[in-house]
């Protein structure tokens, strides 16, 4: 398994707007995706960033460095988001593969600690994560906050 960012294949820039969105998206947003990620590339910052999982040349998961992830917790940064590991990949170690990969690139960044919001609870405190607060999204909706320290 090779894990890279979407700009690193450029030819395949579509196909992995697609591997985002599909899974993460819904019918009225396919632009906000592709808008993004584009200008991911041409930022003065190092976020957003997007990484792909790729095994025998096709796309098998996902993951997303962001400013944030759209709650209100803007004083907190980087986000992990969009960790997504196709079904046939599951039960393989590819969701802690890709986690720790976040991990090294927030370090490599500069960040010392990081942050995500899920409804998936038990699976991140496995890795190290730990609930570290609440915040709200767009809708209103409490969720909760955890963290890890990229050393």
């Amino acid at each position: 398994m090779e894990i890279i960012c979407v700009h690193d294949k450029e030819e395949r820039f579509e196909e992995f707007v697609q591997s985002f969105w599909e899974p993460w998206g819904n019918e009225t947003n396919l632009m906000f995706y592709k808008d993004c990620m584009s200008h991911s590339a041409t930022s003065l910052g190092d976020l957003p960033s997007f990484y792909v999982a790729m095994e025998n040349d096709n796309v098998i998961g996902t993951y997303a460095l962001l400013r944030n992830d759209l709650v209100s917790r803007q004083d907190l940064t980087p986000w992990l988001a969009c960790l997504y590991v196709a079904p046939a990949f599951r039960g393989m170690s590819i969701g802690s593969k890709l986690l720790a990969h976040a991990q090294q690139e927030a370090r490599r960044k500069g960040y010392g600690t990081f942050y995500l919001t899920t409804d998936h609870h038990g699976y991140y405190e496995k890795y190290g994560w730990t609930k570290s607060g609440s915040c709200y999204d767009l809708f209103g909706n409490i969720s909760t906050i955890y963290q890890i320290s990229t050393t």
